[in-house]
């Protein structure tokens, strides 16, 4: 009896097996099947991703190029039109003179160089300090509560028009100025003082960026040397961020040089030299948008030159900031 019990479990452990076999034979040739099924459709998928990776990166350089383009054509039609120009009135006549007459065809842009420089140079003085204190504040001491508030806020002030600031200085600044001064109100501080709120928001998004990007434990290796919260700030999180602290401060600087219309309305439009932070001067900016309505020949082309004179200007600032930049980065 145990024999037989033996053979016949034995037997079917043999179907089993065999079984098994015939099953997993039958699941594998299903699975080729499919396999060979599917392979053409993963075949067009791959392709069509390759194919959509290269439109993109095609899409990715016409773009570039065309910023390049622009920036090329515009260098182009400013040298082309402005460096004749100066060439015809003489070099040293034209950027050391002191006097700009166009109906007796002298042109003298001193004056409107040295008012564009001391209107930024104040505006950045009193504009930097603002933004960067404001900066620490949204990063490090804001209360999450009210950091959206005052996110939004600067985030319109970014949108408001120059038109709308000119009102705001026109209405608000200037007769203020001239009750404090007892002069004409558009003098060279009240411009200032107009730019230095138009560039705080420009230079507190990307001073508040380079604050937040410090690693963390740049902050908390400060505190476990002992330091307080407003030292570790202020000593080992904002240096760190010296990088995008200037690059905050050069993108303030080409906006408060290259504006206009604001300028326009409080600056008083003088063409002459600066005498002092009470008084009117004008602008580069403002001297060709003021003129080049009515300009014809040379006055035309003076104009134009002043421009090139502008844009070289901006070049040498973001050049100098840039080796500056790259000294503080590499501890030359």
């Amino acid at each position: 009896m145990e024999n037989r019990s033996y053979f016949r479990i034995r037997k079917c452990s043999e179907k089993e097996a065999v079984f098994r076999n015939v099953l997993e034979k039958a699941v594998r040739k299903k699975k080729t099947k499919v396999f060979f099924k599917h392979a053409p459709r993963n075949n067009e998928r791959i392709y069509l991703m390759k194919l959509r990776e290269t439109i993109m990166k095609l899409v990715f350089l016409i773009a570039a190029c065309c910023s390049v383009l622009a920036v090329a054509l515009i260098c182009i039609f400013l040298f082309m039109n402005g460096v004749p120009a100066i060439f015809k009135i003489g070099p040293l006549k034209f950027l050391t003179g002191t006097v700009w007459k166009p109906g007796n065809n002298i042109f003298g842009i001193l004056p409107m160089i040295v008012g564009s420089i001391c209107v930024t140079g104040l505006a950045i003085l009193m504009g930097v300090p603002v933004a960067i204190l404001t900066s620490v504040f949204l990063s490090r001491y804001c209360p999450k509560k009210f950091y959206g508030i005052c996110k939004s806020g600067i985030n319109l002030m970014a949108g408001i028009p120059s038109i709308v600031y000119g009102f705001f200085g026109l209405v608000v600044i200037v007769p203020l100025m001239a009750q404090l001064t007892g002069k004409n109100g558009n003098t060279m501080l009240t411009a200032s003082i107009l730019l230095a709120v138009m560039i705080l928001p420009t230079v507190v998004g990307v001073t508040e960026s380079a604050i937040t990007s410090v690693p963390e434990s740049y902050y908390e290796a400060s505190l476990g040397l002992g330091a307080t919260h407003s030292q570790s700030v202020f000593f080992a999180v904002v240096p760190a961020a010296k990088s995008g602290i200037l690059a905050g401060i050069v993108l303030g600087i080409g906006r408060a040089i290259g504006e206009t219309m604001a300028v326009i309305m409080i600056a008083g439009n003088q063409p002459r030299m600066p005498k002092g932070i009470t008084e009117g001067l004008r602008t580069m900016t403002a001297n060709i948008v003021l003129e080049m309505g009515y300009a014809s020949g040379l006055h035309r082309e003076a104009l134009i030159a002043t421009g090139v004179v502008l844009f070289v200007f901006i070049l040498l600032i973001n050049l100098s900031v840039s080796m500056l930049n790259r000294r503080v980065h590499y501890g030359d």
